[in-house]
């Protein structure tokens, strides 16, 4: 009998925990013909958020989100391994805070003052604050 093994970005798993059952989640599966290739080689974090990463101030599946009341919106993100932001309601990565924002807003927006971490509320910009003054 043949096995199938699927391996999930800690991103896909935390994003597919946290979801309200009003959503709705896109996966996609890939069948290679090859041969089994073994473990998988290690994601490095590129773009903005990378010095955050290798800093261990953001981890991939981080949720962040932002809310924006007088005018009525809110967003919410998930990091990947690789450094993008995951948002909300979009099928594709964006590789920088202020472009997720943007994506959200429909405003050019600073990312890094907008998006916080859910649970203890720091910023982007305050993790890069930190990381500068190590």
């Amino acid at each position: 009998m043949a096995t199938l093994s699927i391996n999930f970005d800690p991103a896909v798993i935390a994003r597919l925990t946290s979801a309200s059952g009003d959503e709705t989640i896109h996966v996609t599966l890939s069948l290679g013909d090859g041969p089994p290739t073994g473990p998988a080689a290690p994601v490095i974090p590129h773009g903005p958020l990378a010095a955050l990463m290798q800093a261990k101030l953001l981890q991939p599946g981080t949720a962040l989100a932002f809310r924006q009341r007088r005018a009525n919106r809110s967003g919410r993100a998930v990091v990947t391994a690789d450094g993008q932001l995951i948002v909300d309601g979009h099928s594709t990565p964006f590789p920088s805070p202020s472009k997720a924002a943007e994506a959200v807003t429909g405003n050019v927006i600073n990312g890094w003052t907008l998006w916080h971490i859910e649970g203890d509320g720091r910023t982007l910009d305050e993790l890069r604050r930190e990381l500068d003054s190590q």
